[in-house]
């Protein structure tokens, strides 16, 4: 191992830890003063003044054949080999002549379609996060592991010169593909090892024709494969753990010619506000080797799950193993049905609605759900946001080409889509209430069990979605937003605004030489 780290340019090696076990692991965490330790016996970490991902500060180096394919913008910005260079030498020193964690894993369960990824740090918790959630290689496949893709993490290295540099920050997260090199800087945030290499996954499997997903993915006993796309907040984790299902995973997915696989090894859930008996896989998650972040914890190691003073990105991440009820391959077969998540806290959505292909093309691009007042400072209202493909901030190519592969995958394997709202109903924010898990997992369970086919179907004003006029035990006038609204006009009214901001964004998507002017399957405002 010491000669494949002077390869990375480290000198001076300390004592180099490579693949040591979770015991060891936990050992040197709390020796270190890293973790303490929580009563359910999971280590819990504070990840510094970073307690989510800094998405401003990620970079690409910009240089060919790659820079070809990258979507240049906000979210994958370019940075020059100059300062690449001159931040890998910091990072460089930065983990030169000390003690360092080297763990091997891989990325993606499909034998097809798998890469392994090296990960080198100096803190031990790191080096706990990543054996959690990537897949852990037998012995056997140690021995001969040879390194795809590498990660320096150098945390505590600053970059001094951002300003001149014209960077966001003295953070630094940066890419170059044609090196299989990632260098961190100034985050110790656990996140970023784990989205950055999603980030990569989305670059190489689409241009080997393979879709990456940024869903999670359960299957039935009948072998009926199901995908739940959404961004955070609404629910992909807690409604794929079902004890009904196999989990095959909770977040990062691809999708190849032999099925569907999870990229990961564990589950990186939230944990603000847990309850046991709403969630009782995650909870029951959270034991020795589970790894918990920015949690507040007494002077006994109980954690108090509702305290946000922190963060309220509180999480947890563990191995899949953890959920009783998983799939040990991690893989499944082709889909037979997709649900789109959103959090929608204007109370407009309905709480199902089943897509047509066109319209399952529209909501993929649209990638929509809200944030709650409250959450920042200054916002009096929901704020609508829409992440292309449920996941723009991880993907490095432009979202229509997912968004092809996707239409394609469905036409072949003859897919049902499916949009449920878990926000936001009789009200908006503030005023109406949240959807009750009891009826968001009545609508998953008629989508998985097919009972929502046999429901006749009424469809919606301005939106035109195809909603079930009864469902099980659901109360009728829920499932249509309108008739759970007290105040008729205020719902026309909200309705046609949040028409309106799904009208705006999509028209970066409607370029007259485009193949991909899916408008025509969102809202309408009449004139």
């Amino acid at each position: 191992m010491n000669t494949e780290l002077k390869e990375l340019g480290l000198k001076n090696l300390g004592k180099i830890y490579h693949n040591i076990s979770y015991d060891e692991l936990i050992k040197h965490e709390l020796e270190n003063g890293e973790v303490k330790e929580t009563s359910s016996g999971a280590t819990a970490v504070d990840t510094g003044i970073f307690t989510g991902r800094s998405p401003k500060d990620k970079y690409f180096v910009d240089r060919a054949p790659s820079n070809q394919h990258i979507a240049w913008g906000d979210v994958n910005q370019k940075i020059s080999e100059e300062i690449f260079d001159e931040l890998l030498e910091l990072s460089r020193e930065q983990l030169s002549g000390k003690d360092l964690y080297v763990t091997d894993v891989y990325s993606g369960a499909s034998p097809a379609s798998k890469k392994s990824i090296r990960f080198v740090t100096e803190i031990a918790w790191q080096s706990h996060f990543v054996k959690n959630m990537f897949i852990r290689p037998t012995a056997s496949e140690l021995e001969v592991f040879k390194a795809d893709f590498t990660v320096l993490n150098a945390c505590k290295a600053v970059n001094d010169r951002w300003k001149e540099h014209g960077m966001n920050s003295e953070v630094f997260v940066l890419f170059d593909i044609e090196r299989n090199l990632c260098i961190i800087g100034g985050t110790w945030y656990g996140g970023e090892l784990k989205k950055g290499i999603f980030s990569m996954m989305n670059y190489w499997l689409p241009l080997d024709n393979k879709l990456s997903m940024h869903c999670s993915a359960n299957v039935g006993e009948e072998n009926d494969t199901a995908l739940f796309f959404g961004l955070s907040g609404t629910g992909k984790t807690t409604l794929s753990t079902d004890p009904h299902r196999a989990l095959i995973g909770d977040d990062e997915h691809g999708w190849d010619d032999y099925g569907v696989f999870n990229f990961e090894g564990g589950c990186y859930a939230k944990v603000i506000n847990l309850d046991p008996k709403s969630e009782p896989e995650i909870f029951g998650a959270i034991k020795r080797e589970a790894l918990l972040e920015n949690v507040v914890l007494d002077e006994n190691g109980e954690v108090n799950y509702e305290d946000g003073s922190k963060t309220e990105n509180t999480r947890v991440s563990y191995p899949i193993e953890h959920i009783v009820n998983h799939k040990e391959d991690l893989m499944a077969g082709h889909p037979k049905n997709i649900i789109f998540l959103s959090a929608d806290a204007f109370g407009v959505l309905p709480p199902v609605s089943k897509l047509t292909r066109e319209q399952a093309m529209y909501y993929f691009l649209s990638g929509y759900t809200a944030k709650v007042a409250g959450t920042e400072r200054g916002i009096t209202e929901p704020v609508a946001t829409f992440s292309a493909c449920f996941g723009e901030a991880f993907l490095p190519l432009h979202p229509t080409v997912y968004a092809k592969l996707l239409g394609e995958k469905i036409d072949k394997h003859n897919v049902n889509v499916y949009l449920v709202n878990t926000g936001w109903t009789g009200g908006g924010y503030g005023v109406g209430k949240r959807m009750s898990i009891k009826d968001t997992r009545a609508c998953i369970n008629a989508i998985l069990d097919g009972s929502i086919q046999e429901s006749e179907f009424d469809t919606t004003k301005t939106f035109g979605l195809h909603v079930p006029t009864t469902l099980g035990d659901i109360k009728p006038e829920i499932l249509n937003p309108r008739n759970a609204w007290a105040d008729k006009e205020e719902f026309d009214a909200t309705r046609d605004k949040l028409a309106a901001m799904f009208i705006e964004n999509f028209k970066k998507y409607q370029d007259a030489e485009s193949e991909f002017d899916f408008s025509t399957a969102g809202p309408k405002l009449e004139k």
